[in-house]
């Protein structure tokens, strides 16, 4: 697993009072950059080898200014060419979201995926998900 915790910004609240459901996707790419590092250590976008297939994202409960979140992020899946991120962002102990993100090994001037590399794949071995929180 790879953790992050965060604080909300009042700028992310929206009418109700609570995190606009509209944020939790951007946290969630924000937790990513570890993942990303693994293809691009120094994040330079003209070598960047992902790009994001699908995203899914389910809502548990609210999330509210103010209070720390942690972002927990994990592989739930590695196929020959790409591999899913399972997220979830956790406030005073309850799981207010999850969801999950395709991402794809991919090759921006030939327009192709490309096979995930072994050592990748060792890397990624590490942060299975289990099933469990």
């Amino acid at each position: 697993m790879i953790s992050e915790t965060i604080k909300p910004r009042f700028l992310e609240t929206d009418a109700l009072g609570h995190i606009n459901n509209t944020v939790v996707p951007g946290w969630f790419e924000g937790a990513r950059d570890p993942i990303f590092r693994w293809f691009t250590p120094n994040l330079d976008v003209k070598q960047w080898r992902l790009i994001l297939a699908r995203f899914e994202i389910t809502f548990h409960s609210e999330l509210y200014y103010e209070y720390p979140v942690e972002l927990r992020s994990y592989i739930s899946r590695i196929g020959k060419t790409s591999f899913d991120v399972y997220q979830e962002a956790w406030q005073h102990g309850l799981r207010c979201a999850s969801g999950t993100s395709v991402l794809v090994h991919f090759d921006h001037q030939r327009k192709r995926s490309l096979p995930l590399p072994g050592e990748i794949r060792e890397i990624m071995q590490q942060h299975i998900f289990s099933g469990t929180a």
